[in-house]
């Protein structure tokens, strides 16, 4: 007799597969009739926006546009201009573990780029793109609960706490506002180049919404009124909002956030100081709840054969997200001394996860980049890479990943050796422990099949071995735990490990 299992299935979504990709693009730049001749490339900076990103039929493809800017000094003339042009790109991968997938997370950087001057009016721009895709299909948490059955039937139910990914969100948005240059700095008169941080801090559902709030970081270098050079770092405050029908609230949230283009222009006051910005970018947002799952693991008849097929059940039982941070100091040396620093950029690279004792570490690569001006008023730029790691006790088994940014203006300061350069290196880690549980996927009575207990003993005594439970015990010996209670005189299931226990044998 087919036994009927009572189903329960929660409606979610699972990692598919995780994929890095590398490429390289390269592009002949023919500079504009409106600047001058190119005298010396002083740095060359890339903010990459990523326009599309979609999963369909196995294969994902992105595209986007490495914004270059390129800070020069020209023929004939001192200071710096600069000149901003795009390298377009193209992402597409069919990897098999895209099957299926509805939802993508796309995050692409520039590893490294290089710009050198083939002539006076033309560029080569070389550039490393690496791109980590993270595909979502939806896989319904599907197990028996219960079983339904006339005849007498021992059932072993148990509870396990789940951590499930129940809704994935996405959108763009456009972020508009003023940023204004505080009056100890001068007003700007061009802007040079920017930098853009964005930073989510909060996360609130309330009703259908999911509301999250954050801090943009703006690091601006700019030709003053009287054509000097400077930097200023201002933070905007953003609050968006997603729709996230049907999730309570007491679900998390974790956002992440992808530039798609920024608009930056010097506003119409007449000392320069206020700046207005668009920015322009895509919200992905996953949605995790809590859930106590009761699983029907294992079931025996006293009375008739059972048979029953299980397989296992895989579920995050834990989820954690948090951020370190580390504060990093280092000296770059000069062949010169400097006389003033202009600005100072640091942009951190993918982050490796390796385990070590108890503890689990996490290692960014920093690039840190100083323009500043040597004591003859020529600008100049030096570059140093550094590595950065952290220790967290995340658990042994935890699966991880990590991001790591500079959320914050860096720190420098001129000395006899060199530039000192302080920054802080936040980690945002993501981490979560996955267990696998086993459940009855069908199960059968044979009512025709009477158990034969005719030449076992009625009563046994024995110890529980250190690796028995009372429902062991009952199923090997064809009792039940409530008998076992009742002729050990036990009020709680709970069978102690240092005496001898009564198990009387059920006759079928």
């Amino acid at each position: 007799m087919e036994l009927q299992l009572k189903q329960a299935s929660i409606d979610a979504y699972e990692t598919a597969g995780e994929i890095v990709l590398a490429q390289e693009e390269t592009a002949e730049t023919i500079v504009p009739d409106y600047c001058p001749d190119i005298a010396r490339v002083i740095e060359a900076s890339g903010v990459v926006f990523l326009h599309s990103r979609e999963v369909r039929e196995g294969r994902a493809e992105l595209s986007g546009t490495v914004q270059v800017t390129i800070l020069y000094t020209p023929e004939g003339e001192g200071g710096i201009r600069n000149l901003e042009f795009s390298v377009p790109f193209q992402v597409s991968s069919d990897n098999r573990s895209l099957a299926e997938c509805t939802a993508l997370a796309a995050e692409t950087e520039a590893e490294s780029l290089e710009t050198r001057l083939l002539n006076p009016r033309k560029l080569f721009t070389h550039c490393k793109l690496v791109t980590r895709l993270t595909a979502y299909r939806r896989r319904p948490l599907t197990y028996a609960a219960d079983v339904e059955c006339d005849q007498p039937l021992e059932k072993r139910v148990e509870r396990q706490h789940a951590v499930v990914l129940t809704q994935i969100a996405a959108r763009d948005f456009t972020f508009t506002d003023e940023l204004s240059i505080s009056p100890g700095r001068p007003g700007a008169e061009e802007l040079l180049s920017a930098r853009v941080c964005p930073v989510v801090q909060e996360t609130r559902i309330i009703g259908n919404k999911l509301i999250f709030k954050g801090i943009f970081t703006l690091s601006l270098l700019y030709l003053d009124l009287d054509g000097g050079c400077n930097s200023y770092t201002g933070e905007l405050p953003f609050s968006q909002i997603l729709d996230v029908e049907g999730t309570p609230e007491d679900a998390q949230a974790t956002v992440r956030l992808q530039l798609t283009g920024i608009d930056l222009q010097i506003g119409s006051d007449p000392d320069g100081r206020q700046i207005e910005a668009a920015l322009y970018l895509h919200a992905f947002a996953l949605l995790r709840q809590e859930r106590d799952l009761e699983l029907l693991s294992d079931l025996y008849s006293t009375a008739c054969e059972v048979r029953f097929e299980a397989a296992p059940l895989s579920a995050a039982s834990w989820y954690d997200c948090q951020t370190r941070r580390q504060s990093v100091r280092e000296l770059l040396e000069l062949g010169m001394a400097a006389d003033a620093i202009l600005a100072v950029r640091v942009q951190c690279g993918a982050v490796s996860v390796s385990r070590e004792g108890a503890d689990t570490v996490l290692r960014t690569t920093a690039a840190i980049r100083v323009l500043y001006r040597d004591e003859g008023g020529v600008p100049l730029a030096a570059e140093r890479r550094v590595d950065v790691s952290c220790e967290t006790d995340l658990p042994e088994n935890a699966a991880v990943t990590a991001r790591a940014s500079c959320p914050e203006e860096p720190q420098a300061s001129i000395g006899e050796r060199g530039i000192e350069v302080r920054f802080p290196v936040e980690f945002v880690i993501e981490a979560e422990n996955e267990v696998k549980k086993i459940r009855v996927v069908s199960a059968q009575l044979d009512v025709d099949a009477p158990r034969d207990t005719s030449a076992a003993p009625s009563l046994v005594l024995r110890r529980l071995n250190p690796d028995e439970t009372a429902w062991d015990l009952a199923k090997a010996y064809n009792s039940t735990i409530a008998d076992i209670l009742e002729a050990n005189q036990f009020s709680e299931a709970e069978l102690p490990r240092d005496r001898l226990l009564l198990i009387p044998r059920r006759r079928a």
